[in-house]
């Protein structure tokens, strides 16, 4: 059974239970994962308190000791930044916890040329934290939206999402988007789980599961989480 710790957000926590139910569609009820998604929505906030770091990795282990105690074979956390407590953690968890960070870097290394740009769109958070580039530096130019589009568009698409304003979060994030498309970025990152639901929001499933550019971390996870079941 897999267990989700969610509430990082509710939304991102829902999107990747939504990517599971339909990674399995046309499937009969039985044969559908089982999984607990604990939307633990009082973890505190990683961005306020980075500092507290003892603060925010107690509230994440009494989630994982939650699905843990309830017999889950494994843990899936779809929230980026909470994998700034990730070593930790594991330390922590009798059960294993999957990397969703590294399940990025093991995709774009499977189809991705050494020394290609690869574009990421996250908090402030988790590109302060080096999540990602700790991955992506070893074989890949990590490429960010400058200062203003940072703060204009990609902060303010994350926000919007939170707020249940997902149109409007389509809209804010294409310039920076535009921006890593013409400084040729073979793969843009969709390193905060909010983005995926602002890009993805008016598409069907199937165009964004064969989308040529855009990786999304939630739906990596989700897919590796499904291949971990099978293999049990």
């Amino acid at each position: 059974m897999i267990g989700i710790l969610g509430g990082m957000g509710t939304q991102a926590g829902l999107d990747f239970c939504t990517k599971l139910a339909k990674l399995n569609r046309g499937k009969t009820d039985q044969n559908y994962p089982l999984f607990i998604l604990y939307n633990k929505s009082n973890i505190p906030s990683r961005k306020q308190n980075l500092k507290k770091y003892k603060k925010v990795l107690n509230s994440l282990v009494e989630g994982c000791s939650f699905l843990q105690r309830n017999n889950c074979s494994f843990i899936s956390m779809p929230c980026n930044t909470a994998h700034y407590w990730y070593k930790d953690l594991k330390k922590k968890i009798k059960i294993p916890i999957l990397n969703m960070p590294e399940l990025v870097y093991l995709n774009a290394k499977k189809n991705c040329k050494k020394n290609s740009k690869i574009g990421l769109l996250a908090t402030d958070t988790t590109i302060k934290t080096g999540i990602y580039s700790h991955y992506f530096n070893k074989r890949f130019k990590l490429i960010l939206p400058n200062k203003k589009l940072q703060i204009k568009s990609v902060s303010r698409s994350i926000k919007l999402v939170k707020l249940g304003r997902t149109k409007e979060a389509e809209r804010v994030i294409r310039p920076a988007v535009n921006y890593l498309i013409k400084m040729n970025c073979k793969k843009i990152v969709l390193g905060c789980t909010e983005l995926p639901i602002a890009i993805f929001a008016y598409k069907s499933f199937k165009k964004a599961k064969i989308s040529k550019i855009f990786m999304d971390p939630n739906l990596i996870l989700a897919e590796a989480s499904m291949k971990k079941v099978k293999k049990r």
